[in-house]
């Protein structure tokens, strides 16, 4: 008679061992992308804390991650030095410190640049999305051709025409040369064509003009893409330096970037704090900016994306 073999009993996984093994993979994904972020933010975080730190401290051995005594001194200080201007509004004029000038220049150019750039690149990319011309992928792709030559190429060309036109320490100066992006174009083309020509063609036959069919069909549709686009023409204009640095000569006139960098060459060797204060008060109203309109942002990574 043969001997009977126990059989194991069948162990049952804990429903903890379960929903581990479930969410390991998310709690990787979620640790490694924690990792980025916290690298990725960290010259931010420094940025900051560099400005808070006294002048004395910022180049202590081993630096503080945790400034010990904040203080707004660099602040204050970089403040001081920009010095007064006057703006001239109308037929008054408002003296103020320089810094908050330069707001003022920076924050008008890019939004005045923005609807500029809005305006243009919106009829530009309809006519090459909707309006078939001779020669118009032709001139499409020398369009897209313009993205291969570099800003610095152009320099001398643009300031000699600028020069001729006596726009040399002006606002018009900074706004000629950029009335319409060539991004802005092809992200505006590219979602515009995936828009149905049946709402054209509905909205002709009930007599609307080009322009009313435009204005009231198009833009509406074309909205997400061109609030992608006035942010990335925002951002871009606001950050500017290489062009308002060669056409701008007088200190009243000057972009918040043009003006920090004045202050720095002009004023002290190497000040670390007072670098990271005017970096963290120019940085400010675009990280405002950001998280603001984060997802229009996201969503400028899609529309480009579309096949044409």
């Amino acid at each position: 008679m043969s001997q009977a073999v126990p059989s194991t009993p069948h162990v049952r996984p804990s429903r903890f061992g379960y929903r581990l093994r479930r969410r390991l993979p998310n709690l990787l994904v979620m640790l490694l992308l924690t990792v980025v972020a916290i690298v990725s933010l960290f010259p931010l975080y420094w940025l900051f804390a560099t400005a808070l730190t006294p002048a004395s401290a910022t180049v202590k051995l081993p630096p503080e991650l945790i400034p010990s005594q904040p203080t707004l001194e660099n602040f204050r200080n970089i403040i001081q030095l920009s010095g007064k201007g006057k703006l001239e509004l109308l037929r008054s004029t408002i003296t103020m410190p320089r810094m908050a000038l330069w707001f003022v220049n920076t924050a008008a150019l890019a939004l005045i640049s923005t609807a500029i750039h809005v305006l243009f690149d919106t009829m530009a990319g309809y006519a090459f999305a909707k309006r078939k011309f001779p020669g118009s992928r032709v001139f499409f792709w020398m369009i897209l051709a313009a993205l291969m030559i570099p800003g610095q190429v152009t320099l001398v060309p643009l300031y000699l025409m600028i020069s001729k036109l006596k726009l040399v320490d002006t606002f018009a100066g900074i706004l000629m040369p950029g009335l319409a992006d060539v991004i802005g174009i092809f992200l505006l083309k590219q979602y515009i064509q995936t828009l149905p020509s049946e709402l054209e063609d509905a909205a002709r036959i009930d007599g609307a003009s080009e322009w009313q069919t435009f204005i009231r069909i198009i833009v509406p549709l074309a909205a997400p893409a061109m609030a992608v686009t006035a942010i990335f023409s925002f951002q871009r204009y606001w950050n500017a330096f290489l062009w308002p640095l060669v056409i701008l000569q007088t200190p009243d006139k000057f972009t918040l970037q043009v003006g920090l960098s004045y202050i720095y060459n002009s004023e002290f060797g190497t000040n670390y704090g007072l670098m990271m204060s005017g970096a963290a008060l120019a940085s400010i109203p675009m990280i405002i900016f950001f998280f603001s309109f984060q997802r229009y942002f996201m969503q400028g990574l899609r529309i480009g994306a579309v096949k044409g």
